[in-house]
């Protein structure tokens, strides 16, 4: 208890998330009083991050940091806007579907609220739409980005929980997909009280395949990451390999708009983002062999369980702590935490793993757009100059539609799971 009482105080007193649970992970080590503990404890800082897998987060990281560099991901928004610009409001819509166009690219939220926040919101903005609607709309799509593979997150949880990133790729396909449909519905619904611009001329034929014809060398990224994993061509590391190779391609041979020193600034920012990824997986990694030692998950779930025994109940509670949770952490320490506690748990009432999986990426997803620490949040209005607190009164309809969507999930079965028995992932 003591060692949860720091962590939130160092939490608090605004310390960066991976070193406030190393220094939690190190406190509950010494508390053990046993340097063998302790010298074990510090161990788990290296078998924690000592996988391969793991190697193809700063591959993705990289080929979206190149893709977005040379331009490309603007054919995706003006093929985005072409498919659906012809609806009252049709680049709030146009936003969503770019969101799924890009997920093929870079399968990071803060990423996509970045590159939109930068791009699309003030354009937004000039066509008529308030800046905090139009970055609330950024924000609810940009967790469409994780969903659909490739996800890092998936990549964490994959590897974790000894779970097919394949499987997980597949199970994610069909929730992002939903999230799109149900935000856009809700642009729809909502377009006369947010005053939304009128609807535009529907493009012709002619413009619609001569921006697919324009966007194709972005829409191969998704075709070649998911077709060499789901075939079982490729791993999820060497598809992240070969996505670089493609995205130099594009930028040096191609597009010729890509130099050493632009190469040079997109690998820090990668070492950057990846850095602070593997430290927290590091520490959380300690942490997690600690709570473990002192029977903390087995204390979590006797405390699940005396609640309720019924398959619903719990179901609903693991959704609700990972959200709760989520609202105050890294969804990646939440995932390294308590991913262990809660996914057997959901194994032991008859959850397939792959089914635990896409639970927990779509919580902790959602996540990343609540306050009061929603990362998507943060970016956006650091982004857009918008106050964060007017962002999130406008994501409310979203938010609740999402959560929608992630009940439907955990508790349909056959429709999380539809992809991946049709393409041989589980039984």
């Amino acid at each position: 208890m003591a060692v949860g009482f720091f962590f939130f105080a160092l939490l608090l007193f605004g310390m960066p998330i991976a070193f406030a649970i190393g220094l939690a992970g190190l406190t509950g080590l010494i508390q053990l009083d046993n340097q063998r503990f302790l010298l074990t404890g510090v161990s788990k800082l290296f078998t924690g991050m000592d996988s391969f897998t793991f190697l193809a987060m700063p591959f993705f990281i990289l080929a979206g940091e190149i893709m977005n560099h040379i331009g490309i991901t603007n054919q995706l928004m003006r093929l985005a806007h072409v498919m659906v610009g012809h609806f009252r409001g049709g680049l709030a819509h146009a936003n969503m579907v770019a969101s799924v166009l890009f997920s093929g690219l870079t399968g990071a939220a803060t990423a996509d609220a970045a590159a939109f926040g930068k791009t699309l919101v003030p354009e937004m903005v000039r066509n008529g739409y308030r800046r905090d609607y139009a970055a609330a709309v950024t924000a609810a799509g940009s967790i469409i980005g994780p969903t659909i593979p490739p996800s890092g997150l998936m990549v964490v949880y994959g590897s974790l929980m000894g779970v097919s990133i394949g499987g997980l790729f597949a199970a994610g396909i069909l929730p992002g997909l939903m999230i799109c449909a149900v935000c856009m519905a809700i642009i729809a619904l909502g377009a006369a009280r947010n005053n939304l611009p009128r609807a535009e001329r529907r493009a012709t034929m002619k413009e619609l395949a001569r921006a697919i014809w324009s966007a194709g060398l972005a829409l191969m990224m998704p075709v070649i990451i998911l077709g060499g994993i789901l075939g079982g061509i490729v791993t999820p590391t060497e598809a992240a390999s070969v996505a670089v190779a493609y995205a130099l391609f594009v930028g040096l041979v191609i597009y010729r708009n890509l130099t050493l020193s632009d190469l040079y600034q997109m690998l820090l920012t990668t070492a950057r983002t990846t850095g602070v990824i593997f430290a927290i997986i590091a520490f959380a990694s300690m942490l997690g062999w600690w709570m473990s030692f002192e029977r903390i998950p087995q204390a979590i779930a006797g405390a699940v369980l005396s609640i309720s025994s019924n398959p619903a109940v719990i179901i609903f509670l693991v959704v609700l702590i990972l959200l709760a949770v989520g609202m105050v952490m890294d969804i990646t320490a939440i995932l390294i935490i308590l991913a262990p506690v809660l996914v057997p748990l959901a194994n032991d009432i008859g959850l397939q793993p792959i089914h635990s999986g896409i639970i927990f990426v779509l919580a902790l997803n959602i996540s990343l757009m609540t306050p009061p620490v929603g990362a998507c949040l943060f970016v956006l209005s650091s982004v857009t100059g918008e106050k964060l607190e007017r962002i999130a009164a406008k994501l409310w309809p979203f938010l609740i539609a999402e959560i929608g969507v992630l009940f439907v999930f955990a508790y349909w079965e056959c429709l999380a799971l539809l992809v991946p028995r049709l393409l041989g992932f589980a039984n």
